[in-house]
């Protein structure tokens, strides 16, 4: 009797568990709209067929919904739909440089415990490789899918960041691609194409959602009291379509992104978002029921909304079913994933300042293993406020030669961090002369930032033979790095920002939104485009291992742009004509270079096409007509060719906002050459 009882426990026990684990299952059991084999009443729902186009099914969904159910689906945090086997959706996913567990919509665990680290945006952007931009936005959206298919992740991604990064103390510039538009327009076009994964040309059907942000002049976090929330950006009509705008007019129009987010700040006193309480349940509720908001407006949002995750097979079903229904785990931080990481890095790492090669060179270079190293931590943390100079410089005296890393970190610069100074913090800047002047071989400086450094006092030191900066250089940065110090890999980055000298901090205010130069007020512009003062470094400069030498093989020295009969400046000496289609149609020209490689090592060279207008008032000093990356042996030739279109690349914003072709001569810039143009009627 006793053991009949002993057994009918175990069992209650062992029923229990299994009821617990079924309950476990359940609840990591991800749940999928219009599943039906699971529910076989969902195939009578028009919006679960997925033959049927996007629109047909939307509209018979949103006839479905309630107001209660629509407005719960206006929100980042969706409601579900239980009667329409509709689950809960979380918009908000960041995938900056990779899936990441910023945002509740992404959650991280056993199953996929991380997920492949890019670089940071700024240095993947220093590689100037519209490629590779692509390609990590290819294989962000497959770890994406693969981490949706167990339930870990959503579809909808609140990236790029396409701001322009026009003052080196924002603390999130280190998110976009730099300061130039042209350069930040071309990386969220490809980055957004990656994503999207649209290379079958079905712009209905999106491997995950991209979204632009931030619309637009959001360039300030929290600087000297004044915060995102509460600037208002005072921004001219020339630097709007100028700089701020094409962007994300390239977003749009080349990426065909799925969304774009507006920002936090005020531009010209307008709210770029409107109202937040106008968002929320009981006050949108209420102003549809006074008459403020009418449920059509509703219905057109949420319309949006869910046309949106149509696209992305969210009603399609299970995913197994579908087309990257097969990814998995297995598909998420793949040897090839980490191996392109670590070539991101080494493409974006730039080469600032080298000495004539030493004699430690060739003996590093010569080296198949990891050399004898001695590590001294420098600074307790990266602020620096202590020092252990002496212990370093005994550890830097005895040694070969010396890695100095140095620079910030997230809690420095960083959402909602912008900087006061632009100096290496704390005790740093003596940390690395006091180390550098008791080292007996070379000494590599390695500045860890996402904005631009002060450190002419390194680049002046001749003790300091080489300086190299890295960004944030994802999770392979540290080999990345290796690569290069050890003479394994030909460093190939471009800085996509100009550094400045700590005096531009006190010179500018970083809520003047002007790009342009003041004379009368002694202020003096923004970025390389209109900047005048002095700068560490500028955009575009980074060094090489090889030299590189260009020759202008063919380019036009006359365009002629022909005027329809009767038009003005016919009759009248214009110095400028407007770049609109009728004028603009096929005068594009192509420009024609031959680089060489005339070192002993191969590498990869960008190819820089600038020009500069004629002498026009408040237009750039020279501006980036694009960019090509060209990997070349040692010895080895080859062509490039620019395709220039005249209206869309020479031409110039006036200050009414107007888009206009100078007349007369344009300089076209690469490297050392120049070439005169003369665009005339």
């Amino acid at each position: 009797m006793a053991s009949k009882n002993r057994l009918t426990s175990v069992f209650a026990i062992l029923a229990i568990f299994m009821l617990w684990r079924s309950k476990v299952l359940a609840q990591n059991s991800p749940v999928f709209a219009c599943d039906i084999d699971k529910n076989p009443a969902l195939k009578n729902f028009t919006f679960c067929d997925s033959s049927l186009d996007v629109k047909t099914r939307v509209d018979d969904l949103v006839k479905r919904l309630t107001l209660q159910e629509k407005i719960a689906n206006l929100v980042d945090n969706a409601g579900s739909v239980d009667r329409l086997g509709i689950p809960k959706y979380e918009w908000w996913s960041e995938a900056l440089h990779g899936v990441s567990y910023v945002g509740p919509g992404t959650h991280f665990s056993s199953v996929v415990p991380g997920a492949t680290s890019f670089p940071q945006v700024i240095l993947t952007a220093a590689s100037f490789n519209e490629t590779l931009f692509k390609t990590i936005g290819k294989v962000v959206s497959t770890e994406a899918r693969a981490m949706y298919n167990v339930g870990l992740a959503g579809l909808t991604f609140w990236s790029p960041n396409i701001n322009i990064f026009r003052d080196p103390r924002w603390g999130r510039g280190q998110e976009t691609p730099g300061e130039d538009p042209t350069l930040t327009s071309k990386y969220g076009a490809a980055y957004v194409q990656g994503l999207q994964d649209s290379d079958d040309g079905d712009k209905d059907r999106l491997k995950v959602g991209a979204c632009c942000k931030h619309y637009t002049a959001y360039d300030v976090d929290n600087w000297k009291g004044i915060d995102r929330y509460h600037f208002n950006a005072v921004v001219t009509k020339q630097d709007m379509d100028d700089t701020y705008q094409p962007p994300f007019k390239s977003c749009v129009v080349d990426g065909n992104v799925a969304s774009v987010m507006c920002s936090y700040n005020q531009v010209n006193g307008k709210p770029t978002c409107g109202d937040p309480d106008l968002l929320t349940g009981v006050i949108r509720e209420g102003a549809i029921k006074a008459g403020l908001v009418k449920e059509s407006e509703v219905d057109r949002a949420v319309s949006n909304n869910f046309a949106t995750l149509m696209r992305l097979g969210f009603f399609d079903g299970h995913p197994s079913k579908q087309i990257y229904g097969k990814l998995g785990p297995k598909d998420v931080c793949t040897p090839a994933n980490q191996e392109l990481a670590r070539e991101a890095a080494r493409q974006g790492i730039v080469l600032l300042k080298n000495s004539t090669p030493c004699k430690y060179t060739t003996p590093l270079q010569g080296l198949t293993a990891s050399v004898p190293t001695v590590y001294q931590a420098g600074c307790d943390n990266v602020g620096c406020g202590t020092a252990q100079i002496e212990a370093a410089k005994k550890v830097a005296a005895a040694a070969d030669a010396v890695v100095l890393v140095m620079g910030t970190d997230q809690s420095i610069e960083a959402e909602s961090r912008d900087r006061i100074d632009i100096t290496l913090p704390g005790q740093q800047n003596n940390l690395i002369s006091e180390v550098a002047n008791v080292s007996k071989g070379p000494v590599i400086l390695v500045i860890m930032s996402g904005g631009g450094m002060d450190i002419q006092f390194a680049k002046d030191n001749p003790k300091i033979t080489s300086i190299l900066w890295v960004g944030f250089p994802g999770e392979a940065g540290g080999a990345a790095l290796a690569d290069i110090v050890f003479g394994q890999y030909n460093p190939c980055g471009r800085l996509p920002m100009s550094w400045y000298p700590q005096s531009y901090t006190t010179k500018v205010n970083m809520t003047n939104m002007n790009m342009r130069p003041d004379p009368a007020t002694g202020y003096p512009g923004r970025t390389y485009r209109f900047y005048k003062g002095d700068t560490i470094y500028t955009f575009g400069d980074g060094l090489s291992f090889s030299e590189f030498a260009h020759h202008l093989v063919s380019a036009p020295k006359l365009v002629s742009v022909p005027l329809e009969e009767g038009h003005v400046c016919r009759s009248s000496k214009c110095k400028s004509i407007d770049a609109v289609e009728q004028t603009c149609k096929n005068l594009a020209f192509d420009v024609h270079l031959r680089v060489t490689n005339n070192g002993k090592m191969g590498g990869s060279h960008t190819v820089f096409l600038f020009s500069s207008p004629p002498s026009v008032h408040n237009a750039p000093q020279k501006q980036l007509l694009g960019f090509q990356k060209v990997n070349l042996a040692s010895r080895q030739q080859g062509v490039v060719k620019f395709s220039v279109d005249l209206c869309k690349d020479l031409s110039l914003v006036d200050e009414l906002g107007t888009r206009k072709v100078a007349l007369g001569q344009h300089i076209l810039h690469v490297g050392n050459l120049k070439h005169s143009l003369n665009v005339r009627i």
